[in-house]
Order: C-alpha cells, then sequence, then structure tokens
C-alpha cells in the first residue's frame, strides 16, 4: 500500500483543518515547498496537494505552491482544490501535477468530467469522493450533494475510473481512526478500482488495517503534523 503525505494550502501555508472547517485551521509551515522537500528527503514518492482555498471559491488560487512543488522536487503530485474547467485541469498539468482529484465538478457535471476522462486519460484522475453519512459532499465539504456514495460510484465505475480517493469527512483531522468498514465496503464492490483512503489516520495500526483491506493508498496528514507517526516509520511501511 503507498502512503501519501498531505499538504493542505490556506494563503500559501502549509494548514490542517478539523471535519473540513475552515474555522479550525491551525498553520504548521509557513513554506510548502519546504514540507514538501522534506518528505522526499524521507523517501516519499507521492504527495497529495489540497488548495483549500480553491475548493472553497470553486476556483483554483494557488498555483504558486503546485508550480513551486512540482518544479522543484521529484514528487508525483496529485493536486486539488476548486478545478472546474477544462483549462483549469489543463494549467494543473502543465505546472506538473501528475494527477488531479476532482469532486464537485463530478458531482454536479458528469458528462463534464466524463469527458475529461476521455480527454486527460484515466490514469490522470482521481474521482473525489467525500462523504458525510455515505452522501457525497461537494464545495471544500461545505455542502451534500444528498447524492448516495454508492450510486455516484456506480455512475463513474461504468465510465472506467480507475482511482477513487475516498473521505469520511466526520473523521478527517479527528485523529480516531479511518472508515475501516465504508472503505471494506467499496473494495468489495468494485474490486478494480484502486482505492485512496483519507481522513481519520492517527496510527501504524490504521495503516495496517487499510493494507490489510485492501486499499491501494493511505492519505496521512494530521498524525504527521501532530507527531503521531514518524517519517521514518511511514518511511519503513512503504
Amino acid at each position: 500500500m503507498l502512503i501519501i503525505p498531505a499538504i493542505d494550502i490556506i494563503d500559501g501555508k502549509c494548514v490542517r483543518l478539523t471535519k473540513g472547517d475552515y474555522d479550525t485551521k491551525k498553520i504548521y509551515n509557513e513554506n510548502p515547498l519546504e514540507v514538501a522537500k522534506d518528505f522526499e528527503a524521507n523517501g516519499f514518492t507521492h504527495v497529495h496537494l489540497v488548495d483549500l482555498d480553491g475548493a472553497k471559491k470553486g476556483s483554483v488560487v494557488n498555483w504558486k505552491v503546485l508550480e513551486n512543488i512540482a518544479g522543484q522536487t521529484g514528487l508525483h503530485v496529485d493536486f486539488s482544490g476548486g478545478i472546474k474547467t477544462r483549462q483549469a485541469a489543463q494549467q494543473a498539468f502543465d505546472l506538473g501535477a501528475k494527477q488531479i482529484t476532482v469532486g464537485s465538478l463530478a458531482v454536479k457535471n458528469p458528462k463534464e468530467f466524463v469527458d475529461w476522462i476521455w480527454a486527460f486519460g484515466e490514469e490522470k484522475l482521481i474521482l473525489g469522493a467525500d462523504v458525510i453519512n455515505e452522501k457525497i459532499a461537494v464545495n471544500g465539504w461545505q455542502e451534500s450533494s444528498g447524492k448516495d456514495i454508492y450510486a455516484y460510484l456506480d455512475y463513474y465505475f461504468e465510465e472506467g475510473i480507475d482511482y477513487v480517493l475516498c473521505t469520511d469527512v466526520s473523521k478527517d483531522g479527528m485523529l480516531n481512526g479511518p472508515s475501516i468498514d465504508l472503505y471494506k465496503n467499496i473494495i468489495e464492490e468494485y474490486k478494480e478500482i484502486n482505492l485512496i483512503a483519507s481522513g481519520g489516520v492517527s496510527s501504524m495500526e490504521d495503516l495496517q488495517q487499510l493494507k490489510e483491506i485492501g486499499c491501494y493508498a493511505a492519505i496521512v496528514g494530521k498524525a504527521i503534523y501532530e507527531g503521531r507517526i514518524t517519517l521514518k516509520q511511514l518511511s519503513d511501511f512503504n
């Protein structure tokens, strides 16, 4: 199982939220590039880079952070947050993102996102599935779409999506364990999808559980920044 450290950005700074609530913002480092270089120096190959300003605004804000990290490290950058147009998707790739995660657009305009799958290739696109009580959340988790997670995944599974990043919003930043049952159900239902688990990871035991149920990858954020898990432990697990 691939371990992917996360860098969340507000105002160009590395932050973390709790349950997606912007009022809970905590700044961990004012230089995201420094954080990314530290991840790379510790043997990581991937990073999940989230423009929280962009997610809230509905259009990408922190292009420069993407450009700096993609241009000055060898990390495989998955970028997300406010990518709502094909032009924005193309710009993310042009600036060095290897993959982009798209949630709100995929929920609200499925036809457009399917067009992106054909245009860019399924290997470059990660379907964002942010979940509150098994319903998909959109716009930086600020609203529920009312759409059932399994109906959502059914549709895109038929359209050939390969990668799904699923976050249980109630777990995000809480450090009380990931949604093992939810992920297990998704993996059993969609055996060919590469499931990336996100939210709640607080210990190496959590990661072991995610590995055992068959997750393709796990994103780790707050547990790193709060010192619950060391980069060496994660690197050894990788």
